[in-house]
C-alpha cells in the first residue's frame, strides 16, 4: 500500500474510533445519576461539593484539591447497566483519567481510559454493570485541581421504569388554554369535591408558568399548585378560594386541601382561605390581603402557612389558632386563642397572653417541602430545597437540587406495595399520583436521600393490619404530601421513621416529614395504635394532622380505636405545626432528648363514655402532650389543648400538659380551653394553672413553665 494511502486509512480509522468513543448514549436510556448521593476524594472548598456535579445545575461544580490522583463517584442506588457517561469539565480538566464501575465502591472495573483528555464536554459510550460509577483522574491539565460542572451517567435498571404520565387525576393547565375551558374544569371538580368529605376522589390542579384569569374554589382532597420554579412564575388573577357555604358557614370541617407555589392577584384585593386542619398554604405570593375566615365569620379552627409572602394584611377574624412559619406578611389583624409565628418578617411582636401572639424571630432548622415543576425544556423535575439554619422570611428562589421525573416511580392507585418496593429497590424515588392505595405489605424506604412525594392527597390504606410505611435510619429521606388512613384491622403504626433503637446522627441531612396526615375512622372504621413514630435523630416534622375521627363513618369509643397520635423517641427532633386530636390516651409522647416543638393544637377525645373509661391509672384522663420522665432537655412554644367531652360532660382531664420539672425542660405560652363547658381540664401543666371549665369558653393561659 502506498505510504500516503496508509496514512489516510490510519487517520480515518482513528477518526472512526474517536467517534465511536464519543457517541452519545442511546436516547432511550435515562439519566441515572442526577440527584444521587455523590462523594469525592477531596473538595477545594465548601462551595464546590461532590453533590454539585450531579445536581443538574450547569452553574455549580465539584472541584478537588490541587494534587493527583483525585476521584468523584456517584451511587446509583441499585445495579444498573451503564451505557453512557457525559463529563462537562470546567477549565481545570483531566488529561489522564478513567471512568470506572463497581458493585460495592471497593472493587473497580475500567469502562473507559485516556491519557489525552481535552476537557470541554466529553460524551462517552461505555458498557458495564454496577451500582457505583466514578471518574478517576491521574493527571491534571492545569495547576489547579479537577473540576466538573456535571458528571452524568446514563443506562437502565432492572426495576420498574421511572417517569411517565401523571394519570387522569392530575389536571395540567397552560396559558394557551381558553380561560373558559379552564374555569369549566375547575368548577366541575369543585362541584364534585365541595362537600365530599369522605369520598375516594382525589385531584391535583397544576398550572404551567404564565398568567390565568380564573377563580379556583378548592374542595376536599384537591391540591392546586404552580409548576414554575418560583411562585411568581404562575399568576392567578382572580382567587384561590375556600369558604364554608356547604356547611352553613362553619369552616371547622374544611380539611384536606392545599395551595402551593403560585401567586394570586385577588379580585377585590382580598383572597379567602377559610380552612381548618390539613390545609397547608405553601410558597404562595398573595398580592393583597388574605382572609382566613368563612363568609359571615363563622367558626374556624386552622391552620398553616409557610414560605409565603402576603403583601397585605392577614385577617384571621374567627380563627381559633394559626401557625405561620418562614414567611413575610404586611400585617396581622387579630388573634383569638393561639397565634404562633416562627421566622416571619412582619409578624406582630411577642405579647402572649394578650394579644395571644407567640413570636420566634427565626426558625432553628428548616428544609422546605419538595415540589414538582417544569423546567425550561418542558420536562418535569422535583426540586429539593436545601437544609437551612436560623431561617426567616421566604426561601425563594432558594438553593437545592433538582431531580428529573425519570428518577421517580410514578405510582398509580392500582399499584401493589410489592411493585412500589421493587421501584424503591431499583433506586427510584416515589411520586404518588392522586388516589387511594391499598397496601398489603409495608412500603420500605431504605435508601438514603429517597424522596416520597404525594400529589392531590394520595391516600395509603393498610390492609390486614400491616404497617403501611417504614423509613430506615438513613440520611436525607423526605416524605411529603400523603394521607395515611387506618384500615379495619389494627395497625401498630401508620408511619415509622427509623426502627426502634435508631441511633445514627443525621444533623447534616435529616429525614423530614411534611404535610403528612393521619386518619383513624371517618371514611370507614379504622384502627391504629399509634399514627406516627419517630425514632431517628434530627428528624424534622413540618406540619402534620393526626386525627382520630370524631364524625363520619366507623366512629365510636370501641370502634375507631387509637392510643396515641405521635411518639418521638429520637433525639434532637424539631417539630413545627403539630395538630393531633382525639386519641384515647396521650396525644403526643416525647421521649427523645433536646426536642423542640413550635406550635401544637389538640382536642382531647370527645367520646369517653364516662370517667372510669378514661383513667391513666389513678389519674383522671391523659394529658395532651407528655414529655417523658427521663427527658432532661426539651423546649416548646405556643401550645393549646381543648376538651369537649360531649358524651359525658362531667369528665375531668387532670392536666393539659405533663412534663418533668427540670430547668432544661421549658414551655412557653400554653393554654387550655373547655369548649362550651363540656368537661374540665383541671390544670394547664402538671399542677400549675387553674381549671378550664364553664360555658364561657375562656382559655386558661400560662406564659412560661417552670
Amino acid at each position: 500500500m502506498h505510504p500516503r494511502r496508509r496514512l489516510v486509512v490510519a487517520a480515518l480509522a482513528a477518526l472512526i474510533a474517536s467517534l465511536a468513543v464519543a457517541a452519545p448514549a442511546r436516547a432511550a436510556d435515562p439519566l441515572l445519576s442526577q440527584g444521587r448521593p455523590a462523594t469525592a476524594s477531596s473538595t477545594e472548598n465548601a462551595g464546590t461539593p461532590a453533590s454539585a456535579a450531579v445536581d443538574g445545575d450547569p452553574g455549580t461544580r465539584w472541584s478537588s484539591a490541587f494534587s493527583d490522583p483525585q476521584w468523584l463517584q456517584v451511587d446509583l442506588g441499585t445495579t444498573a447497566s451503564i451505557t453512557g457517561v457525559t463529563l462537562r469539565w470546567e477549565t481545570a480538566y483531566a488529561t489522564a483519567f478513567r471512568v470506572q464501575v463497581s458493585p460495592d465502591a471497593a472493587t473497580w472495573t475500567d469502562l473507559y481510559s485516556t491519557t489525552t483528555g481535552t476537557g470541554g464536554t466529553q460524551t462517552l459510550a461505555v458498557s458495564g454493570t454496577g451500582r457505583y460509577v466514578r471518574v478517576h483522574g491521574t493527571a491534571r491539565a492545569t495547576g489547579w485541581g479537577y473540576s466538573l460542572w456535571e458528571f452524568q451517567v446514563y443506562g437502565t435498571t432492572s426495576g420498574p421504569p421511572g417517569g411517565g404520565d401523571l394519570g387522569p387525576n392530575v389536571h395540567v393547565f397552560d396559558p394557551s388554554m381558553p380561560a373558559a375551558s379552564i374555569q369549566s374544569t375547575l368548577d366541575s371538580i369543585f362541584a364534585q369535591q365541595e362537600s365530599n368529605q369522605f369520598g375516594d376522589q382525589r385531584h391535583a390542579l397544576l398550572f404551567k408558568p404564565g398568567s390565568y384569569n380564573v377563580n379556583a374554589n378548592i374542595g376536599f382532597y384537591t391540591s392546586i399548585a404552580g409548576l414554575g420554579r418560583n411562585p411568581d412564575d404562575v399568576t392567578i388573577n382572580g382567587s384561590v378560594r375556600v369558604d364554608a357555604g356547604w356547611f352553613g358557614g362553619n369552616a371547622t370541617q374544611n380539611f384536606w386541601r392545599s395551595a402551593e407555589n403560585l401567586s394570586i392577584t385577588p379580585s377585590g384585593g382580598t383572597n379567602q382561605w377559610a380552612v381548618s386542619q390539613a390545609a397547608p398554604f405553601r410558597r404562595i405570593h398573595v398580592r393583597g390581603n388574605l382572609n382566613l375566615a368563612p363568609t359571615g365569620y363563622g367558626w374556624a379552627s386552622g391552620g398553616y402557612i409557610a414560605d409565603s409572602r402576603i403583601d397585605g394584611t392577614v385577617q384571621p377574624y374567627s380563627q381559633q389558632q394559626w401557625f405561620t412559619r418562614d414567611s413575610q406578611i404586611g400585617g396581622w389583624l387579630n388573634g383569638v386563642w393561639n397565634m404562633v409565628f416562627s421566622g416571619v418578617a412582619g409578624a406582630p411582636a411577642q405579647s402572649f397572653p394578650e394579644p395571644p401572639y407567640t413570636t420566634l424571630d427565626t426558625s432553628p432548622v428548616t428544609r422546605e417541602k419538595p415540589f414538582l415543576y417544569v423546567d425550561s425544556a418542558g420536562a418535569y423535575q422535583v426540586f429539593l430545597p436545601a437544609l437551612r439554619q436560623n431561617t426567616r422570611g421566604v426561601n425563594w428562589p432558594g438553593t437545592g437540587t433538582s431531580v428529573p421525573l425519570s428518577r421517580f416511580y410514578v405510582a398509580r392507585p392500582a399499584d401493589s406495595a410489592a411493585t412500589i418496593n421493587a421501584a424503591l429497590a431499583s433506586g427510584l424515588n416515589l411520586l404518588f399520583t392522586p388516589g387511594v392505595y391499598h397496601v398489603g405489605q409495608t412500603i420500605n424506604v431504605n435508601r438514603p436521600g429517597t424522596v416520597v412525594l404525594g400529589l392531590g392527597y394520595a391516600t395509603i390504606v393498610p390492609d390486614n393490619g400491616v404497617v403501611p410505611m417504614r423509613v430506615a435510619d438513613v440520611d436525607g429521606v423526605r416524605v411529603a404530601g400523603l394521607l395515611f388512613d387506618a384500615g379495619a384491622v389494627n395497625s401498630p403504626i401508620l408511619l415509622e421513621v427509623g426502627p426502634s433503637g435508631a441511633a445514627a446522627g443525621h444533623a447534616a441531612d435529616p429525614i423530614s416529614v411534611q404535610d403528612v396526615f393521619f386518619r383513624v375512622g371517618g371514611a370507614h372504621a379504622g384502627k391504629a395504635t399509634t399514627s406516627l413514630v419517630v425514632n431517628s435523630d434530627h428528624t424534622i416534622i413540618d406540619h402534620i394532622w393526626a386525627w382520630r375521627g370524631d364524625h363520619g363513618s366507623g366512629i365510636g369509643w370501641t370502634v375507631n380505636t387509637a392510643d396515641t397520635g405521635l411518639i418521638v423517641n429520637g433525639d434532637d427532633v424539631t417539630a413545627y405545626g403539630l395538630f393531633v386530636e382525639h386519641y384515647q390516651k396521650y396525644q403526643v409522647v416525647w421521649n427523645g432528648q433536646r426536642g423542640r416543638t413550635v406550635f401544637f393544637q389538640n382536642e382531647m377525645p370527645y367520646d369517653p363514655p364516662n370517667q372510669a373509661a378514661w383513667m391513666n391509672g389513678s389519674t383522671r384522663g391523659y394529658a395532651a402532650y407528655k414529655v417523658g420522665d427521663a427527658v432532661t432537655a426539651h423546649e416548646a412554644w405556643g401550645l393549646g389543648a381543648y376538651c369537649y367531652f360531649n358524651v359525658d360532660p362531667t369528665i375531668v382531664a387532670e392536666r393539659g400538659f405533663e412534663a418533668p420539672t427540670r430547668a432544661g425542660v421549658r414551655f412557653h405560652d400554653l393554654l387550655t380551653v373547655s369548649l362550651g363547658g363540656n368537661g374540665t381540664i383541671a390544670h394547664v401543666i402538671n399542677s400549675t394553672g387553674g381549671p378550664a371549665q364553664g360555658t364561657a369558653t375562656v382559655p386558661v393561659k400560662i406564659v412560661s413553665y417552670p
